[in-house]
């Protein structure tokens, strides 16, 4: 990787600058800005032209889009996302007298890519909700994790985030605070409430740490008495799924996901469905219609005579 040049990195820094002070974002988006814009200085073909001529930023993205890159070619999302980031870049130069040209409006963004989720069948989650010791504390807290996930289509790290109060066992409730710290209160059925009271009853309070924590401590904590990471949570969802003998790339968003085609397939009201998920727009939501439209045309496929 080379070097970008000086007048580059000094309105990197300054962009960044702005991005975390007037525009207040968060510390790991401004990491993929960083990210991406110092692979674009150091990568970039012709990149001492970058202030006057849309070529070195034309050149890079060409590179990300090669199927002879290591790894392939990059995902249309993820293109898009580098894409509008040199945009907005470029935007915030030109706005601040730093370039002559406003070069990201000559990029052109990906068209894109629907990419549909990979979900479970019904019998698989159960499957894999059902592979955890529960003779054992960690499989007790484990099992209790899944069926969480499922119930309320948590992403990974709302589940994380819990804390004892937010969960209602009278009310059978839960109190999630997600993406733009929007609140939303989502059911959960009586099969998470049935594996949630052994982990709350009897192996939670053992380990979590004595000293008073706010709002009853975190719900999913480790032997060691502090909150469930991030990375602890997918590496119980993974080793179920290997239990489990599922051969899809299971994460905890895969749960996501089986929540919400399910209802749909259920006969859910996508507004409903978007308002569990915590979505902003109904587009979002709407991927799953997509997505159960073609599991309609698989179970045709299979179960049609003449199909």
């Amino acid at each position: 990787m080379g070097q970008p040049p000086p007048a580059l990195s000094s309105a990197l820094e300054a962009y960044l600058a702005y991005l975390r002070v007037e525009r207040g974002l968060a510390g790991r988006t401004i990491s993929a800005y960083r990210g991406d814009l110092t692979d674009f200085g150091a990568r970039a073909p012709d990149i001492e032209a970058w202030d006057a001529s849309p070529g070195p930023a034309r050149g890079w993205l060409g590179g990300l889009r090669d199927p002879a890159r290591p790894g392939g070619p990059l995902r249309a999302s993820s293109l898009r996302r580098k894409t509008a980031a040199l945009r907005a870049f470029y935007r915030f130069c030109f706005g601040e007298g730093l370039v002559q040209r406003d070069v990201g409006r000559l990029l052109d963004m990906p068209r894109p890519g629907l990419q549909l989720p990979e979900v479970l069948s019904v019998d698989e989650v159960e499957r894999l909700l059902a592979a955890p010791d529960a003779s054992s504390p960690d499989g007790l807290r484990d099992r209790a994790l899944l069926e969480l996930l499922y119930a309320a289509g948590l992403r990974v790290g709302e589940a994380t985030g819990l804390d004892r109060d937010d969960l209602s066992l009278e009310g059978a409730f839960v109190r999630v605070v997600g993406k733009g710290d929007r609140e939303r209160l989502v059911p959960i059925g009586g099969a998470a409430l049935a594996a949630l009271e052994p982990w709350l009853d009897e192996i939670r309070p053992r380990w979590l740490r004595p000293e008073p924590e706010p709002r009853g401590g975190p719900l999913f904590v480790s032997r060691r008495g502090g909150r469930m990471g991030r990375m602890a949570a997918w590496r119980i969802v993974h080793q179920a799924a290997l239990r489990a003998g599922l051969q899809a790339h299971v994460t905890p968003h895969t749960l996501r996901h089986s929540f919400a085609t399910h209802l749909l397939e259920g006969g859910a009201d996508l507004r409903v469905v978007q308002e569990l998920l915590g979505h902003a727009s109904i587009n979002t939501t709407q991927l799953y219609t997509h997505l159960t439209g073609e599991r309609i045309k698989e179970v045709y496929a299979r179960a049609h005579p003449r199909a």
